[in-house]
């Protein structure tokens, strides 16, 4: 019997019947580990097109992406292998706004979330955060911060952070929370705005075109994206009296760093936990996650059943390659792997990886690289 796909909106599909139904993520790995539906299993689009899938002809098969575009060519395809498929309208962008928006009405839910961040969490999140603080001196006295806001997961646990360590009052900052609009689509916008009500952050936007501008750039789109995001956040936090940036990268983003510099551009380098500005003078960046491991952000996620979104890049519901500092997911997500399975024999290894950069030994490198100016061992070695 052949079949014919279809759309079903959120309200059918919570009129199916339980267990008569089978959901499937075919978004990539990196965003359904971001968050996904509930019993939901990733499918790789690939699989489902060339038919080697071995999905189960047990039960309906509703398939989802971002937006509802994917998902729908998808479920045509298992419809022609003889299939009863279904995309749901929408996809995860649709279902997680109406997630959001059911939260608002809990007044009790910001409460149990900043709570967590006190008890739970305190040891594994707060303590490394101002750890890192304290060690790389990220904060001094009358700092006006920009905390710069993507609508992920780890800028929003850095914006909780940084209001739970100005309740300790410890010594007077203040901070601002900026967020750049870069040409969001609407859903994207909507669910950066609503997690923030929910989570209680005053969240500042301001629009600017770079979407449009990196459209057509064919060669490191991602990269020059990354780079004029940048530039706009700094030119914006100063003009709002800010003198630093803070971007929410975090311990697994330095490590990963480190070695896709190696593997991939031939050098050692790594993700600094402060830097000057070059471009805009007595301007700072600085990068309070430096210690916070991603599996802990990703639990304080997961048990306060938090939803964000992985990239807000109004492309991404065709394209998932984009990553907050320029690189794309197949590489990271690669690197993540590799150090996934190093891990195995040596439970050791991210330490390791990150203690390296603090322990380089000049007398036993072939050339170091110094303000732009490579230097050869042998201008030292007599």
């Amino acid at each position: 019997m052949g079949y014919l796909a279809k759309e079903i909106s959120l309200s059918e599909l919570e009129a199916m019947e339980p267990g008569s139904y089978r959901l499937i993520d075919v978004r990539e790995e990196e965003d359904f580990q971001s968050g996904k539906l509930p019993d939901a299993v990733r499918v790789d689009l690939i699989a489902i097109a060339d038919g080697t899938h071995r999905l189960p002809k047990d039960r309906k098969l509703v398939l989802y992406c971002k937006y509802g575009t994917l998902s729908l060519q998808a479920a045509e395809a298992l419809c022609e292998q003889g299939y009863e498929a279904y995309s749901l309208a929408g996809g995860y962008g649709k279902w997680l706004l109406q997630q959001l928006h059911r939260d608002l009405d809990s007044e009790t839910r910001r409460e149990e979330i900043e709570k967590s961040l006190r008890k739970k969490f305190r040891k594994s999140i707060f303590t490394p955060f101002a750890k890192a603080i304290n060690d790389y001196k990220l904060l001094r006295e009358g700092d006006r911060v920009a905390v710069c806001i993507s609508g992920g997961k780890d800028s929003m646990l850095m914006a909780k952070l940084f209001q739970e360590l100005r309740r300790h009052n410890k010594f007077p900052f203040e901070l601002c929370f900026l967020c750049m609009d870069p040409g969001y689509n609407a859903d994207n916008r909507r669910i950066i705005e609503q997690n923030a009500t929910l989570l209680g952050i005053p969240l500042s936007f301001f629009e600017t075109d770079i979407f449009d501008a990196v459209y057509d750039i064919p060669d490191s789109p991602c990269y020059v994206c990354a780079r004029m995001r940048r530039g706009h956040l700094y030119h914006k936090a100063r003009e709002l009296g800010c003198n630093k940036i803070a971007l929410g990268h975090h311990f697994d983003d330095v490590i990963e760093t480190t070695l896709m510099g190696m593997l991939y551009s031939g050098q050692f380098q790594t993700m600094m936990p402060k830097l000057h500005s070059t471009n805009f003078e007595g301007m700072e960046l600085i990068r309070p996650l430096y210690y916070v491991r991603e599996e802990d952000i990703k639990h304080w996620r997961d048990y306060n059943h938090l939803n964000f979104i992985q990239c807000a890049c109004r492309f991404t519901d065709t394209c998932t390659t984009c990553h907050t500092d320029g690189t794309t997911s197949s590489k990271r997500l690669e690197t993540k792997k590799l150090i996934r399975e190093l891990r195995k024999s040596n439970p050791f290894v991210e330490k390791n990886i990150f203690r390296s950069t603090e322990n380089v030994s000049l007398n036993t490198v072939l050339g170091i690289k110094k303000d732009g100016v490579k230097h050869s061992f042998l201008e030292w070695y007599e």
